[in-house]
């Protein structure tokens, strides 16, 4: 017997695997895509139990967010899996990964476990998880890879740290070769960047605010690029943010390294400008950069350099931030805004429509090896219907995240989100 059936008609189908960009409609059945074209429902209405109008709108595969802190377990207050699931399905994103700088630390099954659960019982979001590199992620002992990715790690990192040491990012990159698994690394050579709290420059001098190099980033991935060369390991360097470390990874994938990267938001969307009269909210990790690392961050998602964008959310309650700058924890919130952000690259003709999507959605998902991201029969129906150009005003105190610190308030963006489907449930609808 035929499980649920339900029909979408009238959409903008647009797929980022395979180019698609045509007027069309969808089926969805058990949970899946069943059908879909130009030609579907040609002849008629179908006989399904549900039928989506969708106006014309852009149907495309849900957003897969590569890098999500969830402050669950340990920070319930600063966010929670149920929270950040209802920010992701008002964003488009249909499954986010979390970093594994949980307390406890996501270093033992235990915890993959815990972490697996939890998302079953929100119903809301595909929620996966990174292992970390080394154990409490302290740089010095590795984790049991192998036990991990077999409970569901999706692959490693030491999340906002970096592995530091030459001997064991080696030993990280061949253990994790053995299993097929890739290692992402948080690029910034932390003792370059000591305890500095913005980019070293003109800005940092007049605030008297100690500063971290830009160099910090491109020192730490080309030391990694020479282990991935001595190692032949999966590398992938976490929200890259200048144009040496952008430069670096373009030789190296040239000469055919398996390396790959991502970028955030903040990079192409803000500069270290924003920091004004030490406005907390735009403290980030890396440090928002100068004006021309982010055309360079530009210029990079433009030539397929840089093979994905995460939101890189990073939500923090008010104590965290309302603190003096140098004090203040890093980071931003950027599920919800993460959609609009990179749709401004749309509309400044910087990026076609397909291959923004194909960073947020099909790239991520081939990196870590996650089903989704496209659309085509049999895959999971993890879908969004969004309006590419509907204007709205970012506003932090509607944003559905526990935690409000968004460099972003009051911005004007476009492109809205209008349906979320998650195995063919609609989890958010506007």
């Amino acid at each position: 017997m035929s499980g649920e059936r339900t029909a979408y008609l009238n959409a903008r189908l647009l797929d980022p695997a395979s180019g698609l960009d045509a007027p069309g409609a969808l089926l969805v059945q058990d949970g899946q895509i069943a059908d879909l074209g130009p030609d579907l429902f040609k002849d008629g209405a179908p006989s399904v139990g549900q039928v989506v109008d969708c106006e014309g709108l852009c149907l495309a595969p849900g957003l897969v967010d590569m890098r999500v802190q969830l402050r669950e377990p340990g920070e319930e207050h600063k966010e929670t899996i149920h929270t950040a699931g209802a920010a992701a399905a008002a964003g488009g994103v249909t499954t986010m990964v979390s970093l594994p700088n949980t307390h406890p630390v996501i270093d033992d099954v235990s915890v993959v476990e815990f972490i697996a659960r939890r998302a079953q019982e929100a119903r809301s979001v595909n929620v996966r998880c990174y292992g970390s590199v080394t154990r409490g992620l302290r740089g010095e002992e590795l984790t049991e890879m192998g036990l991990l990715a077999e409970a569901g790690a999706v692959g490693f990192t030491d999340g906002t740290r970096a592995v530091g040491s030459s001997l064991v990012m080696r030993r990280a990159l061949s253990y994790a070769k053995g299993f097929g698994l890739m290692i992402i690394q948080h690029p910034e050579d932390p003792a370059l960047a000591g305890d500095g709290a913005m980019n070293e420059g003109e800005i940092a001098t007049r605030l008297g605010l100690s500063a971290i190099p830009a160099d910090a980033e491109v020192i730490m991935i080309e030391r990694d690029l020479r282990l991935v060369a001595l190692t032949g390991g999966r590398y992938h360097a976490a929200h890259v943010s200048t144009g040496a470390a952008i430069e670096a990874i373009r030789k190296a994938k040239d000469l055919g390294l398996n390396v790959t990267c991502d970028t955030a938001p903040h990079y192409f969307a803000l500069n270290e400008t924003a920091v004004g009269d030490y406005r907390t909210f735009a403290k980030v990790s890396p440090p928002l950069r100068s004006e021309d690392d982010r055309r360079t961050v530009v210029d990079g998602l433009a030539d397929g350099t840089i093979d994905a964008i995460a939101s890189d959310h990073a939500p923090h309650d008010q104590d965290s931030k309302r603190l003096p700058f140098e004090q203040a924890a890093f980071g931003a919130v950027g599920l919800e805004t993460l959609l609009p952000l990179t749709l401004e690259l749309v509309h400044n003709k910087h990026l076609s429509l397909l291959d923004a999507l194909g960073r947020l959605s099909t790239g991520p998902a081939k990196l870590l090896g996650l089903p989704g991201g496209t659309l085509k029969r049999g895959a999971p129906a993890d879908l969004i219907l969004f309006d590419p150009e509907k204007p709205w005003l970012i506003e932090e105190k509607k944003l559905r995240s526990k935690s409000k610190n968004s460099p972003y308030d009051t911005r004007p963006v476009q492109g809205q989100v209008a349906r979320t489907v998650v195995g063919g449930r609609t989890i958010f609808h506007a």
